[in-house]
């Protein structure tokens, strides 16, 4: 018999922007956070290197500065007003977590530490400027920690591995959601008047990825089945530094305190593609910069990576040559001692999965899939939108990397994840708060966890002709190949073509554990659902779009096309697996487009 739990705000995700959004929710509405994890293992943990905000501890700096710098990394597909209410707000925010109790690295005299990021500068000199705030090189660990202890003081119900499979639309609204129990299998109906979806991004569909394994796009495709499109999803950020293999990511903090990109050739190969600002351009330039390098027979030994230096003697050396200093004046230089202080998880990866030390050898990477700058499409209030009008279905909200403000556009700028996060977040959780206690109780459908029932049933039933893993490999394969770094028009109707028969082969998977109690093969199974419907509205997008703009670069389209291609993509999957597109402006307040260089 399927439980029933009554809230006036659910919240589906225990990350940073779930928690944000359950702290501010929970003082004026009774709130419940959903977590198919324990809440401290959400990916927001694997941040690593800052939050950017404004601060000026260390420097001048304006939060305008800073809403340039996000608009041009988003190569002016972001949002300009959204991205001008995120980038203010951020002081606030950092000083927010200050209080909250988040241990910040710290300068000599007791303010929050601050060092440089990829695309972060100073808007006069064009050089780079110490923006990004920083605990170490755990900065996500510690807001998740942090906001996870204010949340259990607030007393907020959490329900701990409980997987939502479905949103419970009534009358036009959003009604709650419907979840399985891990420990028991047993479905959990959750009634409310609002519904925040924080469930992160979609990563896990390319083969080499700095994403966690439940990163399955569970947020975006749940909206899209219910006829709510995905916004900008051809835009997935690659970072460049990524461990050779693995994908495990080495923070851009790294390249911020003097690290420098090699290639085969010894060659400081940023010179080419970025002259001014070199190692630190935005990561989509110089993830493309890595790969053209690999392809033109650069990369090290042959093979496709680069060298990524810290060691202190190259820093140092490069340091000089950059004219780089102080915030006193004086030269920057480093020692080994400083470089293992500010980057200490990152030695210890490098030393565990390499067998690499930092400080005494140049560390292998490659490109690694990364980020979701698509996704649910929202206001700057978390308010989900359901078409080109900026219509808001009541009741339903989404923050973080699943939602789709846009303030990344076409290329997220480094520490803007964090920001997002806390900023949207907030806005998610006050405004749905509002709403509840407006709002009555919607009405439940007579039987609203039929439709998961369904899915369920016919992954336990299945006539087990294909099986999920294999379905899944090929995913990951063709993604990496067709949908990655660069694409082609080729390339990408192969990827649509593929992606759209592993749609119809996953039909006949059958799960064979037919047990209850943590069936992980079965979510496992219809995680992999998700991921397949992601995919195809990323391929179906990004075959349409013919320019190269941020994270999408076309080899056929080298250009940006901002006479046709100076709109965000709207996309609508259909009941019969055809993806309906539709397109809506960016929001242009002051800032033209232009070129886009470093």
């Amino acid at each position: 018999m399927t439980q029933t739990h009554v809230f006036d705000v659910v919240i589906v995700g225990g990350g940073g922007a779930g928690l944000m959004a359950a702290l501010n929710a929970s003082r004026s509405a009774k709130t419940a956070v959903l977590s198919k994890l324990y809440p401290t293992r959400s990916h927001t943990g694997a941040a690593q290197g800052g939050i950017g905000a404004a601060l000026g501890n260390l420097e001048e700096d304006h939060w305008e500065w800073h809403a340039f710098d996000t608009v041009k990394g988003s190569d002016y597909l972001g949002d300009q007003d959204a991205i001008e209410f995120m980038c203010r707000e951020a002081v606030q925010a950092v000083y927010d977590l200050e209080h909250f109790g988040l241990p910040f690295s710290r300068t000599a005299d007791g303010r929050i530490a601050q060092r440089p990021f990829g695309g972060h500068t100073n808007n006069l000199t064009k050089k780079p400027v110490r923006r990004s705030c920083y605990a170490a090189d755990r900065t996500g660990h510690m807001i998740l920690q942090t906001l996870y202890q204010q949340c259990i003081k607030n007393g907020i119900n959490f329900y701990d591995e409980f997987q939502v499979l479905d949103l419970i639309l009534s009358d036009g609204k959003a009604a709650g959601v419907v979840a399985v129990e891990l420990a028991t299998g047993e479905l959990h109906v959750f009634h409310s008047k609002a519904v925040v979806f924080a469930t992160g991004g979609h990563g896990r569909m390319w083969e080499i990825t700095s994403n966690a394994y439940a990163y399955t796009g569970d947020g975006v495709a749940i909206t899209l089945r219910n006829g709510i499109p995905a916004e900008d999803m051809e835009f997935f950020q690659f970072h460049p530094t990524g461990i050779y293999k693995l994908g495990i990511l080495i923070t851009e903090a790294v390249r911020g305190e003097g690290g420098i990109l090699f290639n085969g050739k010894g060659e400081r190969f940023m010179e080419r593609y970025a002259p001014t600002i070199k190692d630190l351009a935005s990561r989509d330039v110089i993830s493309r910069a890595i790969y053209l390098e690999i392809k033109e027979g650069r990369g090290i030994n042959g093979k496709d990576y680069v060298y990524l230096d810290v060691r202190p003697e190259t820093v140092n050396k490069y340091a000089e040559l950059d004219g780089r200093t102080r915030p006193d004046g004086t030269p920057y230089r480093v020692t080994a001692e400083e470089i293992l202080s500010k980057i200490p998880d990152i030695t210890d990866f490098c030393r565990t999965y390499l067998g690499v030390d930092p400080v005494k050898d140049p560390m292998p990477i490659q490109p690694t899939a990364h980020y979701a700058m698509g996704g649910i499409p929202t206001n700057k209030y978390g308010e989900v939108v359901v078409d080109d009008q900026g219509t808001v279905l009541p009741g339903l909200y989404a923050a973080g990397e699943c939602a789709c403000v846009s303030v990344h556009g076409a290329n997220r700028l480094g520490t803007n994840s964090l920001v997002d996060l806390v900023v949207f977040g907030k806005y998610a959780g006050i405004k749905a708060a509002e709403y509840a206690k407006g709002a009555d109780l919607p009405r439940l459908p007579a039987d609203p966890d039929a439709g998961v029932r369904r899915q369920l049933d016919n992954l336990l039933n299945g006539s087990g002709r294909e099986r999920a893993a294999q379905i899944g490999r090929e995913l990951r394969k063709v993604m990496m190949d067709d949908v990655g770094v660069f694409r082609t028009e080729e390339g990408l109707k192969q990827a649509v073509e593929k992606v759209r028969e592993l749609r119809e082969r996953y039909k006949q998977v059958r799960v064979s554990d037919g047990g209850k109690i943590f069936n992980t093969e079965l979510l496992n199974t219809w995680e992999l659902g998700c991921l397949l419907d992601a995919a195809l509205v990323t391929a179906v997008s990004a075959l349409e779009r013919k320019e190269s703009r941020g994270a999408h670069a076309r080899e056929d389209y080298p250009r940006r096309d901002d006479e046709n291609w100076l709109k965000h993509t709207l996309a609508w999957l259909n009941e019969d697996g055809s993806v309906r597109l539709g397109y809506k402006p960016v929001v242009i307040t002051q800032y033209a487009p232009k070129e886009r260089v470093y």
